[in-house]
């Protein structure tokens, strides 16, 4: 918001669940957060679908492309800010794989075998995606394989138009590993006590199926079952606080496989305040700009 305020820019959320309306606390939208000095940072891609609904990555690429054009066409800065590096790199690195179609059979095939026997078949069929894919969790080499399989069914897709290609530059917030865990656990219990359980209940009494809230997992999967009966409360903020610190750990992993794939980041020091990180990344533009 701060660097949003001072060049003149809009937010545009790169994160996969903000998306949805209703998901407000578990997703850190924090939309209070979004004026400064008494100006409203206006904003892009948050609400944009009803919870439970189908959203998927083409989708996300197709509104962000949208949105550049938005603000730009307004001669406004797009701040894209967001953790689901996924998303990231998608909208930035030009490639168009996201539009290849789901392959329910496939799937259903893959879903039968274990996390090993689906790591061999995507190394035992490599495809011009193998570079790119992002394997780190079940859900995303299952997709990897569909994408694979589908390239090396019809090699004329490798040639899909490609998508914008944007002049930017890309920050990170880096914290050491102690002082993150300590701000996720913080925040996670500062959320469990200001309604974010609430939230669930009420995603439920509104009709979103339970096993859609387990699809989107973390927060929203962990209190679903604790509503259900599935878990009690202790198992489920102790479960619930260790994934969200792996997820953490898978995000700086694929950060670090963008910086290998040739998406540089500017990574600033987290501990510094808020007005220094945004003075920082000002400094940085300017001189890139120069």
């Amino acid at each position: 918001m701060q660097v949003a305020h001072q060049v003149g820019g809009e937010i545009i959320s790169a994160d996969s669940r903000q998306v949805y309306r209703g998901m407000d606390i578990g997703t850190g939208k924090d939309l209070s957060e979004y004026t400064v000095d008494g100006q409203e940072i206006p904003y892009h891609l948050i609400d944009v679908v009803d919870a439970g609904d189908n959203y998927n990555l083409h989708r996300y690429q197709q509104d962000f492309h949208r949105a550049v054009a938005d603000c730009q066409g307004r001669g406004r800065t797009p701040v894209v800010c967001g953790g689901t590096g996924l998303y990231i790199e998608a909208v930035l690195s030009g490639h168009a794989y996201a539009a290849i179609p789901v392959d329910d059979v496939l799937r259903l095939a893959l879903e039968s075998m274990t996390d090993a026997e689906l790591l061999n078949c995507f190394a035992q069929n490599p495809s011009l995606y193998s570079p790119l894919a992002d394997t780190s969790t079940r859900k995303r080499l299952i997709r990897a394989i569909e994408i694979g399989t589908y390239l090396n069914a019809y090699p004329e897709a490798a040639n899909v138009t490609k998508m914008p290609v944007y002049k930017y530059q890309i920050f990170g917030i880096d914290l050491p590993v102690e002082v993150r865990r300590q701000r996720i656990t913080t925040r996670l219990h500062e959320r469990l006590q200001h309604g974010m359980i609430d939230e669930v209940k009420r995603l439920l009494q509104e009709g979103v199926p339970a096993n859609k809230l387990i699809f989107y997992g973390l927060e929203y999967k962990f209190i679903t079952q604790y509503l259900t009966g599935e878990l009690d409360y202790a198992s489920m903020t102790t479960l619930l606080e260790t994934a969200i610190h792996q997820f953490a750990k898978r995000q700086m992993t694929f950060f670090r496989k963008m910086e290998r794939d040739g998406l540089a980041i500017h990574w600033l020091d987290g501990v510094q305040p808020i007005v220094a990180l945004r003075d920082s990344l000002t400094q940085t533009l300017r001189e890139r700009n120069s």
